[in-house]
């Protein structure tokens, strides 16, 4: 079987889905759907409509992947694609979570189909890792750092500030407060403790550049809690100095099996490109969706919900033998 892939959206998530999609024997993308003009578009090969003909290939497609930002697409996007689709996105606002899920369950239910929220690598593979080394080691604690690297997100939602043209964020974990997690001191750690956020801003020619400053650092879920320093540059120094989207984390559980027994698990990422990365993840996910959505599944999942197994192309016998 060849699973038929929409994408939803084409910046650089939905590029690096294409690619994946592409590279992927059991894959066909078919379709990228596109607020802009299609024709401004120029795609690996696969054909690009306008959001509106979205309908048109209801039954034609057996999963979408929505490649939206998660500050404001997603929210409107997502509903509104698993009314045709099964669907995948990477929703990573974690505080907004529960409720996400909550819409899209709803909206997936109304439409007989499936939806795969929050794929990617955290939340995603982070959330796996998080889940089984607290579930191995229940006497313990986990900390998650991110960074250094750049956020898709939180660099999308100072984009949407007024004045700004273009930014980037970067998350910078604290090298003194990993050191004390290893430690096995369990620290209880804000989030200001953990991280801080090192923006760079194009502002336009007649922009308040104090109000977008300001605006950034009040920017309740994204750069409120923590320690936020926001640097203008021009475009040229943004182009020159920060064209890459590397990124990354861990996550640590410490944890205790008897008194005198201490445990470390680490799962670490060293990410060359954020959305290549992400593209890859959403990419297998879909897979897993299909797969969820055969078993007779409907409304939504996350990748706690999802058998490992379903996100490779290899078949039970060969994961067996190759991998188990």
């Amino acid at each position: 079987m060849t699973i038929k892939v929409a994408i939803n959206g084409y910046g650089n998530l939905g590029r690096a889905v294409e690619r994946a999609v592409n590279a992927a024997k059991d894959m066909e993308a078919v379709a990228v759907f596109t607020r802009r003009k299609p024709e401004t578009l120029e795609t690996a090969g696969t054909p690009v409509y306008p959001l509106d003909q979205m309908a048109d290939f209801e039954g034609k497609v057996d999963v979408c992947i929505c490649c939206g930002g998660s500050a404001t697409d997603l929210r409107t996007q997502g509903p509104a694609a698993v009314a045709y689709f099964n669907t995948v996105d990477s929703f990573d606002t974690h505080a907004d979570i529960p409720a996400y899920f909550a819409d899209m369950d709803a909206a997936a239910k109304n439409a007989g189909h499936s939806a795969l929220i929050s794929t990617g690598w955290d939340p995603g593979l982070f959330s796996i890792a998080r889940t089984l080394t607290g579930a191995v080691l229940p006497d313990g604690y986990t900390q998650t750092f991110w960074g250094r690297g750049v956020s898709q997100g939180h660099s999308d939602a100072i984009r949407r500030i007024e004045g700004v043209e273009d930014a980037i964020q970067y998350t910078v974990p604290s090298q003194e407060a990993m050191r004390a997690v290893e430690s096995g001191e369990n620290p209880q750690l804000s989030t200001a403790d953990k991280h801080s956020r090192l923006c760079y801003v194009v502002a336009a020619p007649d922009a308040d550049k104090e109000r977008i400053a300001r605006e950034i650092k009040q920017m309740p879920k994204y750069f409120a809690d923590y320690e936020t320093t926001v640097n203008f540059i021009s475009a040229d120094e943004l182009a020159r100095e920060h064209s890459g989207m590397p990124h990354g984390g861990e996550v640590i559980r410490v944890g205790h099996t008897r008194e005198g027994i201490k445990h470390l698990a680490r799962f670490q990422l060293q990410l060359d490109s954020n959305p290549d990365f992400t593209g890859s993840m959403v990419t297998a996910s879909a897979r897993a969706l299909v797969r969820l959505h055969e078993h007779g599944h409907q409304g939504a999942a996350t990748v706690l919900d999802i058998p490992p197994a379903w996100y490779s192309p290899l078949s039970p016998e060969q994961l067996r033998s190759q991998l188990l």
